[in-house]
């Protein structure tokens, strides 16, 4: 094992077809309107944890919710859990501000992601 710890999983992102219809929904759900609210995406911050809603999901093409587990280090996770056996789906990338995210699937082709903040 690695040193790149991670925070557990802190933000989730959910693929919609109907962004307004979702909003709503999660808006009455969290009990809170969302903190970014835009026509390709929308946020909310509630209790340490980011909900997104992705029209379409967005260019990853999501088909279902990906959790995103925050790392310390993304390029050493990445090793770390495709040499365990994960096969790597989006390599890291910047999404805005020095964020970086990748996705990674288990063996069951479930997706996984990886977020690293700015340090």
């Amino acid at each position: 094992m690695s040193d790149s710890s991670n925070e557990g999983i802190k933000t989730v992102l959910h693929p919609v077809s109907d962004l307004a219809a979702a909003k709503a929904v999660y808006t009455a759900l969290l009990g809170t309107p969302p903190q970014a609210d835009g026509p390709y995406y929308v946020g909310f911050d509630v209790a340490g944890q980011h909900i997104g809603l992705v029209p379409g999901g967005g260019p990853q093409a999501m088909t279902s919710p990906v959790a995103y587990w925050h790392v310390s280090d993304i390029e050493a996770k990445l090793a770390e859990v495709t040499a365990a056996g994960a096969t790597l789906k989006e390599a890291a990338r910047d999404v805005g501000g020095g964020r970086l995210v990748a996705t990674v699937t288990d063996p069951d082709g479930n997706v996984l992601g990886l977020l690293q903040d700015p340090q």
